[in-house]
């Protein structure tokens, strides 16, 4: 189903269904110890009750069967997604050590770093996503016996509407750096979008605030065709997740450039130089990477 301008989602449908994607990825990275440990990932996967990331998780789907997986190309993607969650990990690692006491994660999904990170002192935690969401994951956490690792403060709003005025509503003070981020996000939105959400994000920004975010190259010329191939192989599976619909593809500013144009510090790093640094191969990037070699991107607004 294509989007439009008022759709909404839990973590079983549209968009949600990504999230619970990447869940389930961070899962069998868990399990594999490739390079992250989130022992939530696995049971809120299976609260969800999609069959396909539930079969994955439980070990019970061998993804080799897809288009273009072979033993190698599985192995790398589940380390593309370990190596992307330690690089944000890091990121609030580093935000923390700077002396920043507040965390925003933008389209939370199902990330539990509030739970899982070892945050310092005083440190208070701000989600947001849709409202079914949000519950969802509160709900599930709690029923498991999760607790905060931080103070956290769940915010059930689209960010498609006045999420800034819900987010003071919560606490947030303004005039206090920030670590944002928005990871997973960036091609779910339409250009213009992305580009007035860094603009909130730049006037919300005391000095020292930081952000983190990617860029994927390829979403500018998305081979909708392949993609749509590979959605109709997830559907003989039984899933339901056609990508092709819920992205946008078209020309969109480099997070990174507009960024830096607006006075900030920026630091990239494409995924291909994370897996160097973490002693690994890169994949290869040809036909089998549709959104190219995604930048990840860190940035400080200078004090």
């Amino acid at each position: 189903m294509a989007r439009t301008e008022d759709d909404s989602w839990d973590p079983a449908s549209s968009v949600g269904t990504t999230a619970t994607m990447v869940a389930a990825a961070r899962a069998l990275a868990t399990q594999a110890g490739r390079f992250i440990d989130d022992p939530w990932a696995a049971p809120l996967v299976r609260a969800v009750g999609i069959d396909f990331s539930t079969r994955m998780v439980d070990g019970q789907m061998d993804l080799t069967q897809f288009p273009d997986f072979t033993p190698e190309r599985a192995e790398q993607m589940i380390d593309a997604m370990a190596l992307r969650t330690k690089f944000f990990d890091d990121y609030f690692r580093s935000a923390g050590d700077a002396g920043i006491r507040q965390a925003v994660i933008l389209a939370a999904g199902l990330d539990s770093r509030a739970y899982r990170l070892p945050w310092l002192g005083g440190t208070t935690v701000y989600e947001l996503d849709q409202p079914q969401v949000i519950d969802f994951k509160t709900d599930t956490l709690s029923q498991l016996g999760a607790q905060p690792t931080a103070q956290r403060r769940a915010i059930g709003v689209d960010l498609r509407q006045d999420w800034p005025a819900a987010l003071r509503a919560a606490g947030w003070d303004a005039a206090q750096p920030t670590a944002w981020c928005a990871e997973g996000l960036l091609i779910y939105l339409p250009p213009e979008a992305q580009d007035r959400l860094f603009d909130t994000i730049i006037d919300l920004s005391a000095p020292a605030s930081m952000v983190a975010t990617e860029f994927a190259p390829g979403i500018v010329d998305l081979d909708t065709d392949r993609v749509s191939a590979a959605s109709a192989a997830f559907a003989d599976q039984g899933l339901d997740l056609d990508m092709a619909a819920l992205v946008y593809r078209g020309h969109r500013h480099s997070a990174a450039d507009y960024l830096g144009d607006r006075g900030w510090q920026v630091d990239t790093v494409p995924n291909s130089e994370l897996f160097r640094r973490n002693g690994l191969r890169p994949p290869t990037l040809d036909e089998n990477d549709p959104l190219g070699d995604i930048v990840y991107v860190s940035a400080v607004r200078p004090a």
